[in-house]
């Protein structure tokens, strides 16, 4: 019997380490225009704050997402830091970063070093074709901000490709571009644990925005 509970434990132990939904991004020729401009967001100075233009609002908002999160990252200097990043670089690719949590939710269960099956890496699930692309050989997808960055760079892109069509570009992001289960498990995260309505808009909607 104590065998048993022990092989048990151990197979639920591997499944939590499992990516939750693991991406799939496939590669695909892209004009040298989009490249270049994918490279400029990429190489942009890291900055060290959420896009909130007063404090009341960035205190507010890390307040309750860290409130929301903290089960699953526990250490709560990790949890911040991972939160600031987030609405940052969601915020300058203009990307919601409530969505982005429900798709690094879906993605990766918020798990920093998670691999999929097919190599996708890190909390955004980046598939490493994509440093060849548009980054160099020093970023490392398990960095915080990297993985990020690129994510929200990513599915920025597929949003772009799709003319804003949210549910085909996320099929796009996890390579299952035409169903439905995929962008409905997202957005159904996104909706259910992480919506949020400030109570003032002061997000910085501009940083988001690129020529």
């Amino acid at each position: 019997m104590k065998k048993i509970t022990h092989t048990g434990l151990l197979l639920t132990a591997l499944l939590l380490a499992l990516p939750a939904h693991a991406g799939g991004q496939r590669e695909e020729a892209m004009s040298a225009n989009v490249r270049s401009s994918l490279q400029r967001a990429l190489a942009d100075t890291a900055v060290t704050r959420t896009a909130f233009r007063n404090v009341a609002d960035e205190t507010a908002w890390l307040k309750e997402m860290s409130r929301r999160l903290a089960k699953r990252m526990p250490d709560e200097a990790e949890r911040l830091e991972f939160l600031t990043t987030l609405h940052w670089e969601a915020s300058r690719a203009g990307v919601d970063p409530q969505l982005m949590l429900g798709l690094i939710q879906v993605e990766s269960g918020f798990r920093k070093y998670a691999v999929s099956p097919v190599g996708a890496r890190g909390y955004t699930q980046v598939m490493p074709f994509w440093v060849k692309t548009i980054g160099n050989p020093d970023h490392n997808l398990f960095q915080l901000r990297t993985n990020l960055r690129y994510g929200a760079l990513i599915l920025r892109h597929y949003i772009d490709i799709e003319r804003g069509d949210l549910f085909r570009a996320l099929g796009r992001y996890n390579g299952s571009l035409g169903r439905p289960e995929y962008p409905n498990l997202v957005v159904g995260a996104w909706k259910r644990h992480w919506d949020y309505l400030p109570s003032t808009k002061s997000a910085d909607a501009s940083i988001g925005s690129r020529s």
